[in-house]
C-alpha cells in the first residue's frame, strides 16, 4: 500500500534541494556518510572522513567549495592531526582495523599500520609522539607511536570504548565507554568513563556516572582545561514504560567533570520539559569560551549552552540555593528538565543526523550523516541559523537507508524524546540495561535484546510474545514511540533491520576460532547445547523453561535467542543477571537445565566459553 505522506527523509531531500543540494536519483550511488570532521591547522579547510565512500574530502571554509578527494582503502571512523601540520592520522577499517598516515601537502597516503576491532577517536600526546586509539570492541585503547604507526602495548579499559580527550597537561587521557559492563538486575547500572594515567600507560581511575547512564559520545574540554563535558543518554529504566511526557523513559544529558579531582560536579539534562533533544552526540567548545555546542542526532539540532550561566547556576545549587522551582540543591539538578531553561538554545539544522562536531571563532560545523552534508552555524548574529553545505549530489533514500535513518530520529517519536537507537545503539544492538516494557505484565524487567536476526528467529522477546519481529516494530512504534506512523515506515525499519549482518568476533585469532574454542565445540555438542541452539543461526527457535525464571516467572519457558554475535550481548540472561558466559554455564545453571556444565572440568569451561565467544 502506498502513502501519500512526506517522511523525515523526503522532508531534508526538498529541504536540501531549496538549499543547493540535489538529490541524485541513481540507485547505485554510494552514500558518503559523513562521520567524522577535523580542521586543518590553518582552518582554512575541513577535513570530513566520509565512511560511506572510503575518502576524505576537503572543503574549503570561505567558498564551500570541495577542493579535493583522498581515496582511504578502507573506511574512515576517526581524525586528528600529527604535530606536523601536514600529517593527518585516519583510523577506521571495521573488524580488519587500520591507521593511515597522510601527507596533506601530497594528499597521498604516507604510512598504515595494524589496529584492533574497530578502532576510532585517535588523540595525540602533547609531544606529538604517540596516538591513543580507542579499539571499541576489543575494549582496549592501543597506544601507537607516532613515527611509524606502531602499537606500544594495549590498555584494557571497560566496555566499548568509542571517544577519549587528554587532559590539558597530557597526564590523563578520558575515555568514554559507551555501555554499561555490570549485570542489569541491580540498583545501579551505567556506564563509566575510564581514566588513563598516560605515564603509565594504565587505568589509574573509573569514573561511575549516573545510574542509568548509557551511550556516552562525545567529550571536550573547557578552554581553561578545567572542566570536561561528556554527552550521554540518561536512562529512567527503574520505571515502566508506560509513558513519555517528562522524559518518563530517556532524558538527554551532559555530565560536567572536574579534570583535577576527576568527580562528577554535577549532570543537566538537554531536553526541554515537553521536548526531547534525542541522542547528544559531539561536543565542543567554542574558542571564548562563551558556549558548550552540541549536536543531537536524533532531533537534528546543535545545542547551544552558555558555559558562564551554567557553572554560575551549578555552583548554586551546590551551595543549596533555589535555582528553579525544581532545583534546590545539586541532587536535583539531574531530574529538572527546566535547568538550562534561558541558558540554552536548540538550532534546528538543515540535515539530518549530525554527529561530530568543529568550532572555529564563532561559526560551527556538524558532519550530517544521513543528508551527506555539513551543517554551517554562525553563533554571532541573533538569531542563530544554520545553512547547509554539500559533500555531494545527495541520493535518494533506499529503503534500507530509509529504514537506517528512521531507526536513529527522534522526530517521529512523541515528543522527541528517543529514538530506536536510543536503547539500541546506531547499529540495533542492545543498551546493556533492563526494561519492564509491559508487553508481559507489570514488574518483570527483561533485559534490551540485540535486533541482529530478529526478523529471522521468530518469535521476539525472551517470552515470545511478539509472533514476529514484524509485529514487534509495529508494537514499538506504538508503545515505546508513542507514535502512529504510516505503514511505509515500519517497511522501511523492517528491511533495515533484515539488512543487519554480523561482526566477526573480536576472539577470532587471524579470522578463526582459537584452539581452545576449537576444543569448545566439542563441548558444545557434550553439554547438549546443540539440541536448542542449532543450526547457522544456533536457535531452534522454541522456548524452553531452562530454570533461569525467578519470582513470579519461575518454571516459564524462555524463548531460545540466537547465539550470534553472543560476544557483544551481555550481560546475559532474560533479566541481565549473568555478567559474563562463565557465569551462565556455572553460577545461573545449577541443575543442569540449561544444558549439562556441571560435570565439565575448568578446562572445558573456559574452552565451551572461548567457542561461544567467537560466534
Amino acid at each position: 500500500m502506498k502513502h501519500n505522506h512526506l517522511t523525515p527523509v523526503n522532508i531534508a531531500l526538498l529541504t536540501l534541494v531549496l538549499v543547493g543540494l540535489s538529490p541524485l536519483m541513481a540507485a547505485d550511488v554510494t552514500y558518503l556518510s559523513p562521520s567524522a570532521l577535523i580542521a586543518t591547522s590553518d582552518q582554512a579547510s575541513l577535513i570530513v572522513a566520509e565512511s560511506g565512500a572510503n575518502r576524505l574530502t576537503l572543503v574549503n571554509r570561505a567558498s564551500g567549495d570541495i577542493t579535493a578527494h583522498i581515496a582511504l582503502p578502507f573506511a574512515p571512523s576517526g581524525l586528528c592531526l600529527g604535530s606536523n601540520e601536514t600529517r593527518l592520522y585516519v583510523t577506521g577499517g571495521g573488524a580488519h582495523g587500520r591507521i593511515a598516515a597522510v601527507n596533506l601537502t601530497t594528499r597521498r597516503i604516507a604510512q598504515t599500520g595494524s589496529l584492533g576491532h574497530t578502532p576510532t577517536a585517535p588523540v595525540l600526546s602533547r609531544d606529538g609522539n604517540t596516538l591513543y586509539v580507542c579499539n571499541t570492541y576489543n575494549n582496549t585503547v592501543a597506544v601507537v607511536r607516532a613515527r611509524d604507526l606502531t602499537v606500544i602495548t594495549q590498555i584494557p579499559v571497560d566496555r566499548e570504548p568509542v571517544a577519549a580527550q587528554l587532559t590539558r597537561d597530557g597526564n590523563s587521557l578520558f575515555v568514554l565507554n559507551l555501555l554499561p559492563s555490570m549485570r542489569s538486575d541491580q540498583d545501579y547500572t551505567a556506564a563509566v568513563l575510564s581514566v588513563i594515567d598516560t605515564r603509565q600507560n594504565r587505568v589509574s581511575a573509573s569514573i561511575g556516572m549516573p545510574n542509568g547512564t548509557i551511550h556516552l559520545r562525545g567529550i571536550c574540554l573547557s578552554p581553561d582545561g578545567q572542566y570536561a563535558y561528556v554527552t550521554h543518554i540518561l536512562s529512567r529504566y527503574t520505571v515502566p514504560t508506560s509513558q513519555l511526557q517528562r522524559g518518563w523513559i530517556n532524558t538527554n544529558a551532559m555530565t560536567v567533570i572536574d579534570t583535577g579531582t576527576q568527580r562528577i560536579v554535577n549532570t543537566v539534562l538537554l531536553d526541554d520539559v515537553d521536548n526531547g533533544a534525542a541522542n547528544p552526540w559531539g561536543i565542543t567548545c567554542t574558542a571564548d569560551g562563551q558556549w558548550i555546542a552540541i549536536t543531537h542526532a536524533g532531533t537534528n539540532e546543535i545545542n547551544l549552552v552558555d558555559r558562564d550561566q551554567l557553572h554560575e547556576r551549578l555552583d548554586r545549587a551546590a551551595k543549596k540555593e533555589r535555582v528553579t522551582e525544581v532545583t534546590q540543591s545539586a541532587d536535583d539538578v539531574p531530574n529538572d528538565l527546566s535547568f538550562l531553561t534561558g541558558v540554552k538554545q536548540r538550532i534546528g539544522l538543515k540535515g539530518i543526523g549530525p554527529r561530530s562536531l568543529v568550532a572555529i571563532g564563532d561559526i560551527l560545523y556538524a558532519a550530517e550523516y544521513f543528508t551527506d552534508s555539513l551543517a554551517v552555524v554562525d553563533t554571532a548574529p541573533q538569531p542563530v541559523t544554520a545553512t547547509a553545505i554539500p559533500l555531494g549530489p545527495m541520493p535518494i533514500m533506499s529503503q534500507v537507508r530509509d529504514g537506517e535513518m528512521l531507526f536513529n530520529t527522534a522526530t517521529t517519536c512523541f515528543q522527541q524524546w528517543q529514538s530506536c537507537a536510543s536503547c539500541h545503539t546506531e547499529d540495533a544492538r542492545s543498551d546493556g540495561l533492563n526494561w519492564d516494557l509491559l508487553n508481559d505484565g507489570l514488574g518483570n524487567p527483561k533485559n534490551t535484546k540485540s535486533l541482529l536476526l530478529s526478523h529471522q528467529t521468530p518469535p521476539t522477546m525472551s517470552l515470545g510474545v511478539r509472533a514476529s519481529a514484524e509485529v514487534a516494530v509495529r508494537a514499538g512504534i506504538r508503545y515505546i514511540q508513542f507514535a502512529q506512523r504510516p505503514e511505509s515506515e515500519a517497511l522501511a525499519l523492517d528491511a533495515f533491520l533484515r539488512s543487519l549482518t554480523p561482526l566477526p568476533s573480536p576472539h577470532l585469532v587471524n579470522g578463526k576460532p582459537s584452539e581452545s574454542a576449537e576444543r569448545g565445540r566439542a563441548v558444545f555438542d557434550k553439554a547438549g547445547c546443540v539440541h536448542c541452539h542449532s543450526g547457522p543461526m544456533h536457535t531452534n527457535l522454541k522456548s524452553f523453561d531452562v530454570g533461569t525464571g525467578v519470582d513470579r516467572e519461575a518454571g516459564m519457558a524462555f524463548d531460545t535467542p540466537t547465539l550470534v554475535e553472543i560476544w557483544r550481548t551481555a550481560p546475559y540472561l532474560h533479566n541481565g543477571s549473568a555478567t559474563t558466559l562463565m557465569d551462565v554455564l556455572t553460577t545461573f545453571n545449577p541443575a543442569n537445565k540449561h544444558g549439562k556444565t556441571s560435570d565439565l572440568t575448568k578446562q572445558q569451561l573456559t574452552d565451551l566459553e572461548a567457542f561461544l565467544l567467537c560466534l
